[in-house]
């Protein structure tokens, strides 16, 4: 298609081209009131503009008029909260105002122009509103097309100038892109937080199963096979409730309150380790129920993400597990034996979600060989 012809089958072109015909009401209604006062609408547009509701108002038609396809929010839907928010809506109503007394100029000169042209065109003799004088001649019906045309590049031209325009004028403050910002870091780090909290919960719900299945299958007690089943049922259970809850978090938009579990029920991280083979060793010291429930909370994250990697890299081993609280610090260690065949990967996800967790609390996560075991030591500060 020809590139200058396009904008002409776009559906924005003629949305535009309403939105700039809307203000034709108003001005036909302030020139039937007082003809000899065109500017009484100029003035009238300041106490107007500076009302809060105006802007919430011509953001809504802004945005399904100007960029009715167009999946940026570049134009704000609410009211002026700032007074620098309501005279930038000011200066939006009289530009929009001029903008349409730009095509009700270009529009009727336009009508007139083929007027005359058609007049011309049939030997037709002039009238008191003739704006062209000129012979008559058949050919003047080819130039008709011309003045159409015009009146169409005027209303592409203002259409994409008032759009330009409502982006700069309509578009967010400062404080409210701040705000949207904020809005929008707090959103993608609460998604982190629920990412982290299903890969440890299910990680580790997924690898119990899968070592107990593997048990039940190769044990030759019937008695051990129905323990180890029950156990799959239960960790599969288990594993189900915290995925529908997460996901009953994600479908609703209030704030998300993903409550995970604290270091009171470490016990029951125990007892899963442990049916599923590993010889769990575990020693809890001081007053663990009192670590304040952030911290508790990540602590039980971080001891269920070391025993989901030991039981996926090194299957039921023996596992030591320490768990040591005061009014300080909260400590953690976890040591087992070495892999048969240790990787040379680089840390994965776990790991480095583990020193993530620290981190963000203060404390530090350090993990490797130690005097012939893998050893994961974390520290978290209590303030």
């Amino acid at each position: 298609m020809f590139a200058p012809l396009r904008p002409l089958t776009e559906t924005a072109t003629y949305t535009r081209a309403l939105h700039l015909c809307l203000p034709l009401s108003a001005v036909a209604i302030s020139s039937f009131i007082d003809p000899r006062r065109p500017y009484v609408l100029a003035l009238l547009a300041v106490p107007v503009g500076l009302l809060p509701a105006t802007r919430l108002a011509e953001g809504i038609q802004a945005r399904l008029l100007l960029t009715p396809r167009e999946a940026d929010r570049s134009v704000t839907t609410a009211p002026a909260t700032t007074w620098a928010d309501r005279w930038r809506t000011v200066w939006w109503l009289e530009l929009r105002l001029a903008c349409a007394l730009v095509l009700l100029a270009v529009g009727v000169a336009s009508v007139w122009v083929c007027a005359d042209l058609v007049r011309a065109a049939v030997g037709a003799a002039p009238t008191r509103d003739t704006l062209l004088e000129l012979s008559p001649h058949p050919s003047w019906m080819l130039l008709v097309p011309v003045p159409v045309l015009i009146l169409m590049a005027a209303v592409v031209a203002l259409g994409e100038l008032v759009t330009v325009a409502a982006r700069w004028l309509l578009g967010p403050s400062h404080g409210e892109r701040m705000r949207l910002l904020e809005a929008r870091t707090e959103q993608l780090l609460e998604h982190n937080r629920i990412a982290r909290e299903l890969h440890d919960s299910i990680g580790h719900a997924l690898t119990a199963m899968v070592l107990q299945a593997g048990a039940a299958e190769t044990a030759a007690d019937p008695a051990f096979t129905a323990r180890a089943l029950r156990a799959v049922a239960d960790t599969g259970r288990a594993a189900l409730d915290d995925l529908d809850r997460v996901l009953r978090i994600l479908r609703t938009a209030e704030e998300p309150s993903f409550e995970s579990p604290t270091l009171a029920a470490a016990g029951a991280l125990v007892d899963s380790a442990r049916s599923a083979g590993a010889a769990v060793r575990a020693e809890v010291t001081g007053p663990v129920d009192a670590v304040p429930g952030p911290i508790s909370r990540e602590g039980y994250r971080i001891l269920q993400e070391s025993l989901t990697n030991v039981l996926r890299h090194c299957g039921p081993v023996p596992v030591w597990v320490s768990v040591r609280a005061d009014d300080t610090r909260l400590e953690l260690l976890v040591r087992n034996p070495l892999p048969d065949r240790p990787g040379t990967e680089r840390p994965g996800s776990g790991l480095l979600g583990i020193r993530e967790r620290a981190e963000l609390l203060g404390g530090r996560a350090i993990f490797g060989p130690h005097e012939g075991t893998w050893r994961l030591h974390v520290e978290i500060p209590i303030r």
